[in-house]
């Protein structure tokens, strides 16, 4: 063969069936995979086998760009981001890959001359539950603009068996369900068991003499396992790129024990696969009992050991010496969990490569930056010092080398300041000493950032204040941002067909800031009967769904008032219900009064071991169904708790929200995301000045955003001075009918003791000031109803929502994070 037609081969063309973009090569394609990978013909392939054939077709393209790709980021010696996250919520693939690939026509015209139910093979797909909520949904919004941007990247994080709970609603109470989201396999990922790493614990370590007569040290622990790599390609919209998503599977070096077998040991034999595979089982094991925090620090040091041995892997095969690393990599700590990489990383260069440990610090700090997502000191990582030296002595002798040198540094800085020098320090003192990770990922940074302005500007004054003052040059802001493809595109396609007609060109879906041509049209009578005609089909298809769901029936034409998030008290559902009551109480006093139809629909999953978020959710239940139920209302208002928020439903949700309740107390919501999605999906804003609330409503006016409550400021004040909820309670009579209502048993059958443990909260602690916002609450929903009533200037300020939300698209974020902190040129790979 000659050479020409050996690189021919090597090389297809685009409309080579394999992956080609034709209708015809897809459709040749689609029937291959049926019938080659998945070993069925038509007639008798199940929705499964569509659906993975379907996968397996657009996997394909993917992998002819992600071969491109990596061989252009190896040619050019790119300098790469490895985004560091116990969290990727990414969401179901397909159709997000086929809006990435530009053919999610031309396949629903394939699939309709295939005679295939499009939107049947889009809806069997599995989601991978590999997060909890914001977190691990921010670093999927970023991997795609990673790629979209042309941002050579890796993201690392751990394959979980088993991802976040899938939620069940049982007479009004949250029941977790195992996710078994790899039952059916999964076709996007790539099992690479030749990238395989050693990974120990516990031990004890020892000083000998190297070669050279240097002294060094080395870990001998007692249990080793492997870390095996999974990849999944990520591709970027409109872009030939394709970055690499790798999560680690934990295995047993040996998975079966043959001599434990013979002499009748079966479950000595199989111990250690047991074991091991524990490690990467399940998304965040309960970590109250002290099994639970030691496998949660297992997986924390799991991950970053695996994601480290493999960049410095990566690093030798195609720079070299380790000296240029940081040049090469540059690593971010996508908050606390992950800061482990700090100690892991100092521990591979000085004991496995030899380095000495200026140079190894040198190179360290100027690899990683740390994202901070939380002001909630519950929510900033500790480990005992105990289970740290059981588990990990190594990285502990490391941490307390790390942390003398840095004291001494703050002694320098701030003589006679010891009191100071106890609060920075990587060890907190006390009667159980403890290991602050959020602190060694600070001291091992080479930038420091928030996520909102407001809560970037909480980090520098009270959470890492004594750190600013020592390096206030490495703090920053980058304010999180949604990706459009897959919270406008893909899960609200009328919405962006609009959009793209209105604005004469589909630009915008790669630049946000072109929807600021919508301004133009907000007063266009027609544009505005369009939009509440896009809104009203979503609400419909929504409407449709949730009646299948829970039996909860909800008219298209109420306010749709959605409240979807992680339950917490300080996002303060219960004051939500508390409004709801209060509307339920004045019907019930004046059956014939006036009022605005609404459906409130709420959305989130509590923490297995959360039990007042828990008896929120059982509390949202129990006022639905007696209001729901309750003739004078007559529909007026209803209430529905979705089950099981997802990314996959909240696709169906954002769409069809016409009022978004942001309604945290102020200075405790590090960002917030969904309050993006859903403004960029045409819902309004009540809400308080926490988070990024703060700058969506600069972006598209306070005229159009329904604001309440105290500034983070007057919640400190307020604090300072004494906050005393039970004088509140005794001074309102509507907010002390409502609680009181809620203790008489009405919504609990008579049982005057259930959610007692809530509403004594409530009027004794109310750690989050539910009481205190009460009233401007009330007084701001009266301001949506009149708002409402008006609807020509509703659609009108839904215009101008979307048009102002440009700033919150993730390729900003990462475009800023490019620049100012990561020093990480693009590298645009040909389609």
């Amino acid at each position: 063969m000659s050479t020409a037609q050996s690189t021919k081969l090597l090389s297809p063309n685009r409309e080579h069936t394999r992956t080609g973009m034709s209708k015809e090569a897809l459709k040749q394609a689609y029937i291959d995979n049926l019938f080659y990978i998945q070993g069925r013909f038509r007639e008798v392939a199940t929705s499964h086998d569509l659906y993975m054939a379907a996968a397996y077709t657009v996997r394909d393209r993917l992998l002819a760009r992600w071969v491109k790709s990596a061989q252009a980021f190896k040619v050019n010696r790119a300098r790469t981001v490895c985004y560091l996250s116990a969290e990727f919520l990414l969401g179901p693939h397909l159709a997000n890959n086929l809006v990435n690939l530009g053919i999610t026509k031309i396949s629903q015209e394939s699939a309709a001359e295939l005679e295939l139910d499009f939107a049947m093979i889009l809806e069997e797909e599995e989601e991978p539950g590999l997060g909890n909520g914001g977190l691990g949904r921010l670093a999927a919004c970023f991997m795609d603009s990673l790629a979209t941007q042309c941002i050579p990247a890796i993201g690392y994080g751990i394959r979980y068996e088993f991802g976040i709970f899938d939620q069940t609603i049982e007479n009004g109470w949250q029941v977790e369900r195992s996710d078994t989201w790899l039952r059916n396999g999964n076709p996007w990922e790539i099992p690479r068991p030749k990238i395989c790493f050693p990974i120990g614990f516990g031990g004890y370590t020892e000083q000998y003499r190297h070669a050279d007569g240097s002294l060094r040290h080395r870990w001998l622990p007692s249990l080793e396992i492997n870390g095996v790599a999974y990849d999944t390609p990520i591709l970027g919209y409109g872009v030939g790129n394709v970055n690499l998503l790798r999560l680690w599977k934990a295995e047993a070096p040996q998975s079966f024990d043959f001599q434990a077998f013979n002499v009748g040991d079966y479950y000595g034999a199989v111990h250690a696969k047991i074991e091991a595979e524990t490690i990467s089982k399940v998304l965040y094991p309960n970590d109250e009992p002290e099994v639970g925090k030691e496998l949660r620090l297992k997986q924390q040091f799991f991950f970053v050991s695996c994601s480290l041995q493999d960049m410095i892997r990566l690093h030798l095969n195609t720079v070299g010496s380790l000296d240029t690393f940081a040049n090469k990599f540059v690593a971010q700590l996508n908050d606390t969990h992950p800061a482990l990489a700090v100690a892991e990383l100092m521990r591979l260069f000085i004991d496995e490569h030899g380095m000495a440990w200026e140079q190894a610090w040198t190179i360290t700090r100027n690899t990683f930056c740390y994202t901070n997502h939380t002001l909630l000191p519950e929510a900033l990582e500790t480990w005992s010092v105990a289970l740290f030296e059981r588990l990990l002595p190594r990285h502990l002798e490391i941490i307390y080398l790390i942390n003398q040198d840095f004291l001494n540094q703050v002694r320098e800085k701030f003589p006679d300041d010891e009191t100071r020098v106890i609060r920075m320090s990587l060890i907190a003192e006390g009667e159980q000493r403890r290991v602050r990770m959020a602190n060694l990922a600070v001291v091992g940074s080479q930038a420091v950032n928030g996520v909102a302005a407001l809560h970037s500007e909480l980090v520098k004054t009270t959470l890492f204040n004594d750190f600013y003052d020592l390096w206030p040059e490495k703090f920053h802001n980058v304010t999180n941002g949604v990706s459009p493809r897959r919270f406008m595109v893909v899960s609200n396609p009328r919405l962006a067909d609009l959009i793209s007609h209105t604005c004469g060109h589909n630009d915008w879906i790669r630049d946000l800031s072109l929807l600021r041509h919508l301004e133009h049209h907000a007063d266009d009578v027609e544009l505005q009967q369009r939009w509440r005609e896009v809104k009203i089909a979503a609400k419909q298809d929504f409407a449709n769904w949730l009646q299948q769901q829970t039996g909860v029936v909800l008219d298209p034409q109420a306010m749709f008032d959605v409240q979807a998030k992680r339950l917490h008290e300080y996002k303060r559902q219960h004051l939500n219900i508390l409004h709801i009551i209060r509307l339920y109480q004045r019907i019930q006093q004046n059956p014939n009064q006036e009022i605005v139809s609404r459906a409130f629909i709420f959305g989130g999953k509590a923490a297995p071991g959360y039990y007042l978020a828990k008896l929120i959710i059982k509390l949202i239940n129990a006022v639905a169904e007696v209001v729901n139920h309750d003739p004078l209302v007559n529909g007026r208002i209803r209430v529905a708790f979705m089950p099981d928020f997802n990314v996959k439903n909240g696709q169906r949700l954002y769409p069809a929200a016409d009022l978004s309740e942001q309604i945290s107390l102020a200075g405790k919501e590090a960002s917030g995301t969904g309050n993006m999605k859903f403004s960029l999906n045409g819902a309004l804003t009540i809400g308080t000045l926490d988070g990024a609330n703060v700058e969506i409503r600069e972006e598209v006016g306070a005229e159009n955003f329904f604001l309440f409550g105290m500034t983070a400021a007057e919640v400190t004040a307020k604090q300072r001075e004494g906050y005393r909820p039970w004088e509140l309670y005794h001074a309102d009579p509507e907010l002390k009918a409502d609680i009181d209502l809620i203790n008489s048993g009405h919504f609990s059958r008579g049982d005057m003791v259930l959610f007692r443990p809530l509403t004594d909260h409530l009027i004794n602690h109310d750690p989050f000031m539910v009481l205190a916002d009460y009233r401007a609450y009330l007084e701001c929903q009266a301001q949506v109803s009149t708002a409402w009533s008006d609807a020509a200037n509703w659609d009108r300020m839904s215009i101008l929502n979307v048009a102002r939300m440009g700033k919150f698209s993730s390729d900003r974020a990462i475009v800023e994070y490019a620049k100012n902190i990561w020093n990480v040129p693009p590298v645009t790979v040909e389609r």
